[in-house]
Formats: structure tokens, C-alpha cells, sequence
């Protein structure tokens, strides 16, 4: 099942590669199956055309610490804590600030 909703994503962002929602939607679906590179592109790419108020941030850096790229998950984390903060969500920032407060 998980194969076929990545499959109509990957067609839905064929049609329209813009679509925000198709990449984070494929980027959820490529987490559960813990391919990391993919989720890693899709969500840079959903993060050059979205505003995302810190959750696709915390789920890069969490992606990129699973392919020990600690440098640019703590940036995506930093990035996640600022993004979380202007959109008024201190506990994700503090969620993200503990985190790498425990690296």
C-alpha cells in the first residue's frame, strides 16, 4: 500500500513539481520506509517552496542525522527552532533545542 500512495505522489509531482503538498506527502511516505536520501530530498525541495513553520525543519535534521550528515542536521534543526519560533510554536523549538542540546 505504502508503494502505490509513493507511486501517485511521484505522478501527482510529475504533473505539478510545485505542489507542496505532494512533496512533504512523499517525504512522510519515504520516512516509513526509512529511505532517509529520499526523504532528505524531498524535503529540501518542499522547503524552497513552502513556509514551513519548523516541522519539515526538525524532520530534515532527523533525516539527515540517520546519514551522518551531523553538520547539516544541526543546521536544518537551527533552522527549524527560527522557523518554529516566528510561527508561534515554542514547544517544537524547545523540542528541537533539547535535541541538539542532547547530541
Amino acid at each position: 500500500m505504502n508503494d502505490q500512495r509513493i507511486d501517485a505522489l511521484r505522478r501527482m509531482l510529475e504533473r505539478n513539481p510545485d505542489d507542496p503538498r505532494a512533496r512533504f506527502g512523499l517525504a512522510a511516505e519515504l520516512e516509513r520506509n526509512g529511505d532517509w536520501q529520499g526523504v532528505a530530498e524531498q524535503l529540501r525541495a518542499y522547503l524552497e517552496i513552502a513556509d514551513d513553520e519548523g516541522n519539515a525543519w526538525g524532520r530534515l535534521g532527523h533525516a539527515l542525522r540517520q546519514l551522518d550528515q551531523d553538520d547539516a542536521a544541526r543546521d536544518a534543526y537551527r533552522r527549524g527552532i527560527e522557523q518554529a519560533m516566528r510561527h508561534g510554536h515554542p514547544s517544537m523549538a524547545a523540542e528541537f533545542e533539547e535535541i541538539l542540546a542532547d547530541w
